[in-house]
């Protein structure tokens, strides 16, 4: 069956770093657009950033210039590089494989930027 493994979260100070990392089976990779979504306490899920099969990406405003999505085809895996984090950063993040009209998430990763 397919599977989305989000790991990478944490506990981060604000300025700082992290690495999230989504591990996916079940599915042929390298044919579906890869997508990461958040959601913090109290409000709705929201779009992230996006890669294309063909390595196009697309940001939400307020993560441009400080996330980094990417991929690794030969393994299955997909990774948002995210810096200069703020307390607004805070939320669970999800990753979600997509080749319409086949749509499959992960369970999340917490993600707590606080001093």
């Amino acid at each position: 069956q397919v599977q989305l493994v989000e790991s990478g979260g944490g506990l981060v100070q604000p300025g700082g770093s992290l690495r999230l990392s989504c591990a996916t089976s079940g599915i042929v990779f390298n044919i579906y657009e890869m997508n990461w979504y958040r959601q913090a306490p109290g409000k709705q899920r929201e779009f992230v950033a996006t890669i294309t099969t063909g390595g196009g990406t697309n940001y939400e405003h307020s993560v441009k210039g400080r996330f980094t999505i990417s991929r690794d085809n030969a393994k299955n895996t997909m990774y948002l590089q995210m810096s200069s984090l703020k307390p607004e950063d805070t939320a669970v993040y999800y990753c979600c494989a997509r080749r319409l009209p086949e749509d499959y998430w992960g369970k999340g990763t917490l993600v707590i930027v606080s001093s």
